[in-house]
């Protein structure tokens, strides 16, 4: 059996005096959807932030394809296959909406020129069309998220990490959102999703898992986890 695509080892993070991460272990095999779930606190930003390289480890390995990733810089992995999209959109407010799109590909260039990743783009988010020359900074907060996962058509990454994507979104927006990374997730691309909306997200997640002050508590499939009240009230604060 061939190495999962990510696979996260005892890792262990802290802030200071504080562990934020205490041990996490996990993994995705290549095509699947995980999802990290968790009250506020519980270390799931922290959880992206390490594997991307953003935040420094104490303890443990990451691997990605098989290679451990650490000291490799978080500009380097984007170019091996990763995209991290950050809580609050992660956009630079600053440039316009096709500068944005711009970096995106500059980052990780595909074998279709530029011009035809923004097709794509403006054939699932018509709006990025007529928001092209508009600095991100003005867009609506719907627009943003357009944006932030637009960058995704542009890159197509192997591995998505995704932080919040409902975070301050209209039902109408969270929906849109979630479409969108259900086509991600047809098109075999393998995406770790750390979401407030449970019940959402594990009705959307091949597997999921459950962290609790910087540890794993609980882990299974999105389907079974969705159908254990007990689980859902104890630890997210969810009936």
């Amino acid at each position: 059996m061939s190495e999962p695509q990510l696979c996260v080892t005892d890792l262990h993070v802290a802030y200071g005096p504080i562990k934020a991460l205490r041990g996490v272990t996990l993994h995705a095999n290549e095509g699947e959807t995980i999802a990290v779930l968790g009250a506020n606190g519980s270390g799931k930003t922290t959880l992206l932030r390490a594997i991307t390289n953003m935040l420094a480890r104490q303890q443990g390995t990451v691997r990605i394809n098989g290679a451990e990733t650490a000291g490799v810089a978080a500009h380097q992995l984007i170019r091996q296959g990763l995209l991290h999209v950050p809580e609050g959109r992660g956009t630079i407010g600053r440039l316009t909406v096709r500068e944005n799109l711009r970096l995106a590909y500059d980052l990780r260039p595909t074998d279709h020129s530029f011009e035809e990743a923004l097709e794509r783009v403006f054939a699932r988010f018509p709006r990025m069309g007529e928001r092209i020359a508009q600095r991100a900074g003005n867009l609506s907060g719907g627009e943003q998220q357009m944006l932030t996962l637009a960058r995704a058509i542009v890159n197509r990454p192997r591995l998505l990490l995704v932080d919040e994507p409902s975070l301050g979104l209209s039902p109408v927006m969270v929906d849109e959102a979630f479409a969108v990374l259900r086509e991600f997730r047809a098109s075999g691309m393998t995406i770790l999703i750390v979401e407030q909306n449970a019940h959402k997200t594990l009705r959307f997640a091949d597997r999921a898992y459950i962290l609790r002050q910087g540890q794993i508590v609980t882990s299974g499939s999105g389907a079974d986890l969705l159908h254990d009240a007990t689980m859902l009230s104890h630890y997210l604060g969810s009936g």
